[in-house]
């Protein structure tokens, strides 16, 4: 349950009273503004959420003096009826945009973030220290951009499918050109075993990256962002860049293509699974030609991941390696 809070001019008081009652939903109206606007803020369940945001948007559309907010609400009281089935709780995808949006920016926090991600993740790698490895996982900058990329694609948005684009770019270069001078500088440690298990991937991996990006979508798509924290600890994708800018910094060429498969085979499954889930969660644009365009990029998108994955498992068998864990 959130508030939908509505700034509009007077004028349209009637329409949004009118939908509100449609949707049966609770209405407080503010005193006229010295502007002319009034304030009204509805009282949304999770399942009505979408569809109200939408015809807001629809009645509002054309003036540019309307404002619509989300804000979520910590409790009410007296408390609501218990349901015989409560709704699936679900974010809109307005609120999906904001959250993914803000990690999909290449900016200076975003770039810091990376950084000290890939320092710390470095360090716990050649000092072998497990504990370590999972605080850079948890930190998880690289995440961000490639669950706002199926996002993207989803709602057939350029821009954010750009700025995604871009910040999986920036942020895997850095990572990797960091982790590569720190292999020049300490060549003689990469041999520990957090390192050298990130230079092996198989079926087990690619089933654990589909089900870990799935879970990550559905955890935001739920309102539930806790689960985030194991997503990121289950499909790293810091780690295996740092691994795969050691080894090859160190010159341990060959390892160094085997950790950079494994980053390959997080970042296609997580962007596959994520988009799946965006699909089955009905998460798509508002209008008609937006929802065309998005179907279009849809396909696509789907098609260049389902044939990444299967480049993938073809260079896994051609390379010899274990289709299962050691």
């Amino acid at each position: 349950m959130k508030i939908i809070e509505v700034v509009a001019e007077a004028s349209h008081e009637a329409t949004i009273q009118g939908l509100a009652e449609q949707q049966e939903v609770e209405i407080w109206w503010g005193p006229e503004n010295p502007d002319g606007r009034k304030t009204a803020r509805l009282l949304v369940p999770d399942d009505r959420r979408q569809s109200i945001i939408d015809a807001l948007q629809s009645l509002l559309g054309g003036s540019e003096d309307a404002r619509i907010l989300i804000i979520p609400v910590e409790a009410a009281l007296p408390r609501p009826k218990p349901e015989e089935k409560p709704p699936t709780a679900r974010l809109s995808r307005e609120e999906l945009y904001a959250q993914l949006g803000r990690g999909s920016r290449v900016d200076g926090n975003f770039l810091t973030l990376v950084f000290l991600s890939t320092i710390v993740a470095a360090i716990g790698l050649l000092e072998d220290n497990v504990a370590v490895v999972i605080g850079a996982m948890v930190i998880a900058p690289l995440l961000g951009p490639n669950l706002a990329l199926a996002l993207g694609t989803a709602l057939g948005d350029i821009d954010l499918i750009r700025d995604a684009m871009k910040a999986n770019i920036a942020g895997i270069g850095l990572a990797f050109a960091l982790s590569f001078a720190i292999g020049l500088l300490w060549p003689a440690s990469v041999t520990s075993e957090e390192i050298l298990s990130r230079t092996w991937a198989g079926i087990d991996s690619i089933v654990l990256a589909l089900a870990s990006g799935a879970a990550g979508v559905l955890s935001l798509t739920s309102g539930l962002p806790a689960v985030l924290v194991g997503v990121m600890v289950a499909v790293a994708l810091l780690p295996p860049t740092a691994a795969s800018g050691i080894l090859l910094g160190a010159g341990a060429t060959a390892l160094a293509l085997d950790a950079a498969l494994l980053l390959a085979v997080n970042i296609v499954c997580v962007n596959l699974s994520a988009k799946l889930v965006f699909l089955w969660r009905g998460v798509r644009p508002r209008t008609w030609l937006e929802k065309r365009k998005a179907r279009q990029s849809m396909w696509l998108y789907l098609l260049f991941w389902g044939i990444s994955l299967g480049v993938l498992l073809y260079v896994l068998i051609t390379r010899g390696h274990r289709l299962i864990a050691p």
